[in-house]
């Protein structure tokens, strides 16, 4: 999933790219791609080669380049009006980005809500009618998450840990949770989830915790235990959590890919890349996809049951070279309340996958098994 940036095709994405690229006087610029860089100085140079071939999304462009461009052969894909979200976007979300309303204004500061957030202000955007202009801006911007996404996976490995969203913040459930985070990030693999609450969080929390005694976090996380019924409250409680932490902008980091499909559930402010998408049948599999270190499933219910099947179908045609490890907690839980582990070991049964599917009682032994 590497960028590229030879051959063919040229992804370029910032201004200081393209000036590197054209300071070699090149004759054309076919087969270039251009996401979201601001050209209206760079007129000369649009006026002095041949676009013919070449492909701008959500560029910007001084009077009259636009339709020069358009006009010699290039292609140009417009701005969308009245999207509160960039379509065009060429990094993955921060939480500090999408909950915005709430750590720039002060504590019951009107504007400091929740709801007037960029996240909520999205998800309120996303449920109007679907008319043509909505579902192009909703499918341009996930194809640009999905490009943000594979760059900042390059050179990682992660391991999916699932489980309930409802889990709370004050449960020792939770607590073990983010003890798991803390044992994958301790190997050097990121932390990959479906960037909700609950168990989700609970992991994204300790792989930014990693290294540190959690206790004090999660005797703070415990006022707030649950982001019903109050968002704001919930996140602020995160963020007072993360104002001693220093925002890590190498390593292994610890992923979130939500979903505004599911608007209503908050994004959880401890990863620190969040791929956010609008539909979420796009996320599901991109979110199975990514995590080439396996996945670990913790007790959930009909969203996770999901997930482990849809990563055992992978697994199941999949050869010796391409299967992950599937690992399981809650021997109970995935035996006897939702009985889904007979099914998936006869699956497993006589194929390549069968060695790395597991069902263990503790996130220790999860753990273990990764390696």
């Amino acid at each position: 999933m590497r960028r590229r940036n030879r051959g063919p095709v040229v992804e370029i994405e910032t201004l200081d790219e393209f000036d590197r690229r054209i300071a070699h006087r090149p004759r054309s610029m076919s087969g270039w791609h251009l996401q979201a860089v601001d050209l209206r100085r760079r007129s000369a140079a649009l006026r002095r080669v041949d676009v013919a071939g070449a492909l701008f999304l959500g560029c910007e462009f001084a009077d009259g380049d636009e339709d020069s461009v358009r006009d010699r052969g290039a292609v140009v894909f417009p701005h969308i009006p009245d999207v509160p979200v960039d379509i065009y976007r060429s990094h993955l979300y921060t939480a500090p980005e999408l909950f915005d309303s709430l750590v720039s204004s002060p504590r019951g500061d009107r504007a400091g809500d929740y709801d007037a957030s960029l996240d909520a202000r999205v998800y309120a955007w996303s449920k109007q009618p679907p008319d043509l202009d909505v579902t192009l801006a909703q499918a341009l911007h996930d194809h640009a998450i999905d490009d943000a996404l594979s760059s900042w996976i390059e050179a990682r490995h992660l391991v999916g840990v699932m489980g309930g969203h409802a889990l709370q913040r004050d449960d020792p459930a939770y607590a073990e949770a983010a003890r798991l985070g803390q044992l994958i990030a301790a190997t050097g693999r990121t932390v990959a989830t479906g960037g909700g609450p609950g168990a989700m969080e609970a992991a994204n929390l300790g792989a930014r915790l990693a290294g540190q005694d959690v206790t004090e976090a999660l005797e703070a996380l415990a006022k707030a235990p649950s982001f019903r019924p109050d968002v704001g409250q919930w996140a602020r409680t995160a963020f007072e959590v993360l104002g001693d932490v220093d925002d890590p902008r190498d390593g292994p980091g610890s992923l979130g890919i939500p979903t505004w499909h599911y608007g209503h559930e908050p994004p959880n402010p401890f990863a620190t890349a969040i791929a956010k998408y609008f539909r979420n049948a796009t996320r599901e599999a991109i979110l199975l996809e990514v995590c080439d270190a396996g996945i670990v499933f913790l007790p959930g219910a009909a969203g996770t049951v999901q997930e482990i099947f849809q990563d055992a179908c992978e697994n199941y045609y999949a050869d010796a070279s391409s299967v992950a490890p599937m690992i399981l907690v809650g021997r109970d839980h995935w035996t006897r309340t939702i009985p889904a582990w007979p099914l998936l070991r006869a699956l497993a049964a006589e194929r390549d996958m069968a060695d790395v599917v597991h069902l263990v009682d503790s996130v220790d032994e999860a753990a273990e098994l990764l390696g």
